[in-house]
């Protein structure tokens, strides 16, 4: 999580580039000074958790339409000195050593350059090849380069990854199929072809399942007993346990989530993540008494719970809205949304506004458009421009008609950057 930017308020126009919303990049083109907001944003990464928050195609596309060069995402690149958020008296270079604080903010302008060239900015790819062989996170370039799946952007790069890349590295960069760049890096360097043998090596992947929870005949005690382990039959005997439905699961919950995190722990909380309403009774005694199962109990009644339930993620959503917890409101977002709770209506117009965490909006979306449809028409509107692709996907599903949304979703159809499910359902309403 990025707890270093510095959060502008969400009634301007740089707190809504901020999080992302829909509404700023409708207004910025009508806005002064809105490019340098932009550039702020990619330099300063406001995500909250940059593993599952979009914003490079939201950038992008505002630097498309407020014709921006790129010479200031490649400043930032080469020189990240002068970033907002550096610890007092540590340098940018020091910074990133500690941690790698700086890689995420890297990584978000690596990311904006390469949704520039499939925005048709080519030029973009300049500062993304150079920062690959000469930056010091560039085997992320790399991997943005070879994601962007153009041969002829990536040539000549395969010296650098053959001599730079250790074996694990180099099975990194084929984790999905392999394209035309890994192909074409293949065929002149035998390191990278071996690499790739690996990687379609069906045998090399495959994971049998231990034969101590394969057999038939264990009972959920013998199971019970190798998920308390530590060896490798621990995990798959918890899933064993989920797939029964066994209660003992439920005993195992209580006597593992109250300890430190740990692998089993996290194993536990998937499993029963798909447990079913038997769950629920000791699900909501989990939420109500706190502690290390509180939050497994809250999405086990958010995903399972009735209408007696209300109160409870009222409460949860009331709590989370404020402190500023978003994180912590995606659950009762979500249990609100799927029982109709009409009462939740003020709290999630906030949440839609207000949070920083741009990976809730989409639930927000979805769980207005059940309890208050009429309300969530404006949101699904804005919800055309948000920087979450899930939002996207639900706006162009919900949105009215009208002649300023089916513009924009020839756009989105038409977007060659825009994700395949937005793409395909913006095709469908317009036919």
């Amino acid at each position: 999580m990025n707890n270093e930017v510095e959060w502008e308020s969400a009634g301007t126009l740089r707190g809504q580039l901020q999080r992302g919303l829909g509404r700023a990049a409708r207004r910025a083109a009508d806005t002064p000074g809105a490019g340098e907001y932009v550039y702020d944003c990619v330099r300063s990464d406001p995500r909250r958790d940059p593993r599952c928050e979009a914003r490079s195609l939201y950038y992008a596309r505002l630097m498309v339409d407020l014709e921006l060069p790129t010479g200031p995402v490649a400043e930032h690149l080469f020189d990240p000195a002068g970033e907002p958020g550096l610890p007092s008296g540590a340098t940018p270079r020091d910074d990133a050593r500690d941690a790698g604080a700086d890689e995420g903010r890297v990584r978000l302008a690596l990311d904006v350059l390469a949704d520039l060239v499939r925005l048709s900015r080519r030029e973009a790819a300049v500062p993304l090849r150079r920062y690959a062989e000469d930056g010091e996170h560039w085997f992320a370039a790399v991997e943005t380069l070879v994601a962007l799946g153009d041969p002829g952007l990536a040539a000549g790069l395969d010296a650098v990854v053959a001599d730079r890349c250790d074996e694990a590295e180099l099975d990194m960069l084929l984790t999905g199929p392999p394209g035309p760049v890994i192909e074409a890096w293949a065929a002149s360097r035998p390191r990278i072809a071996a690499a790739l043998a690996r990687r379609l090596d069906p045998e090399r992947t495959r994971r049998p399942v231990p034969a101590s929870v394969r057999r038939p005949e264990r009972t959920d005690d013998e199971l019970l007993d190798l998920a308390r382990g530590r060896d490798a039959g621990a995990v798959a005997a918890i899933f064993e346990l989920g797939r029964r439905r066994a209660p003992a699961l439920l005993d195992l919950a209580e006597e593992l989530l109250r300890q430190r995190p740990s692998r089993a722990g996290g194993a536990v909380c998937r499993a029963l993540g798909d447990y079913g309403p038997e769950s629920l009774p000791r699900a909501r005694a989990w939420a109500a008494e706190g502690g290390g199962c509180a939050g497994l109990g809250l999405r086990i009644v958010a995903r399972h719970g009735t209408r007696q339930d209300i109160p409870l993620l009222m409460d949860e959503l009331r709590g989370a809205v404020e402190r500023r917890d978003w994180t912590g409101a995606a659950s009762p977002v979500e249990g609100l949304g799927r029982l109709r709770a009409g009462e939740a209506v003020d709290l999630l117009k906030t949440a839609w506004t207000e949070t920083t965490y741009a990976f809730l909006r989409p639930r927000v979306l979805t769980a207005l458009a059940r309890t208050a449809p009429h309300t969530a028409e404006a949101h699904t509107v804005e919800a055309l421009w948000d920087c979450e692709e899930k939002a996207r996907q639900e706006a162009a599903r919900l949105a009215p008609l009208t002649r300023d949304t089916r513009t924009r979703l020839r756009r989105l159809e038409l977007d060659a950057a825009e994700d395949p499910a937005v793409r395909a359902i913006a095709a469908a309403r317009l036919l």
